[in-house]
């Protein structure tokens, strides 16, 4: 990136934070929940186990839909969606469209120049997804060789983790998380590399795919709840919201409802 290209990033940045109603007035969220008797909450609907929307009933499910509906109820108002996606859901924060961003949202330096976290809630180890047939690649240590092709989503914190990490295999990005199962079916790539639930997601919908698991711990990615910057107050409701929903073990039962209990973080 040169260096005009980094201050028109910084400047349509700063621009934006301004358009948010939010900016400088704290506790002004909460005020607007209050007045318009509800929150509007930021999700993905295409993320299995956290926001997603079932092809079979129609209806959204997920850890973060149930724990979303305890916000409201602890709020005292119904709650409304705003479907979004990871290259969005930051302007939508800054420019009010919604009050928090509940989807598995990974906090990222880059994404804390922006926006907000609260304490994380999910800790997911990376996954490799190929296909049953595949020749060669049986386990995650088959993967890094000469000639394997390995797909990750541009902008994750898999792809980071995976440049660092491989030494013989040549990494390829997509733009959008569904290419990823589209490379690997057509051959043009040999694995992609995803999270916990989304892994959950391929091995329960798709019978063609092999979910493999790391032989220990991988590089981390921590999921939290995501504000606009600019009201401390609402930053801290959310904070104590993911508090007490630890503590009275609401998020526990949410995790286990959806498979989610090895990737929670309860303290």
């Amino acid at each position: 990136m040169s260096l005009r290209q980094g201050y028109l990033t910084l400047f349509f940045a700063i621009f934006a934070v301004f358009l948010n109603p939010a900016w400088g007035e704290d506790g002004k969220t909460i005020s607007n929940i209050e007045a318009r008797q509800g929150i509007n909450v930021c999700i993905w609907p295409d993320y299995f186990s956290i926001t997603y929307l079932s092809p079979r009933t129609q209806q959204l499910e997920g850890i973060d839909i149930d724990l979303s509906h305890a916000l409201a109820d602890d709020l005292g108002v119904p709650v409304n969606y705003v479907k979004t996606h990871f290259g969005r859901f930051m302007d939508d924060l800054e420019t009010g469209k919604c009050d928090v961003a509940m989807f598995g949202v990974g906090n990222t330096k880059a994404r804390q120049k922006r926006i907000n976290f609260t304490q994380p809630y999910l800790a997911s180890n990376m996954y490799a997804v190929t296909t049953k047939q595949h020749p060669f690649i049986k386990s995650w240590s088959d993967m890094d060789q000469k000639g394997v092709i390995i797909c990750v989503q541009k902008g994750t914190y898999m792809e980071n983790a995976m440049r660092k990490s491989l030494k013989n295999a040549t990494l390829t990005t997509v733009l959008r998380p569904n290419e990823r199962e589209l490379e690997v079916l057509s051959g043009r790539a040999d694995v992609f590399i995803t999270d916990y639930p989304y892994g959950q997601k391929m091995v329960s919908v798709y019978d063609w795919a092999e979910l493999l698991a790391p032989p220990g711990k991988t590089e981390q990615f921590q999921y939290a709840y995501a504000v606009a910057k600019g009201d401390d107050q609402w930053l801290q409701r959310m904070d104590q919201f993911v508090s007490d929903i630890k503590l009275d073990g609401r998020l526990e039962k949410a995790a286990e409802h959806y498979n989610l209990t090895p990737i929670i973080i309860s303290e």
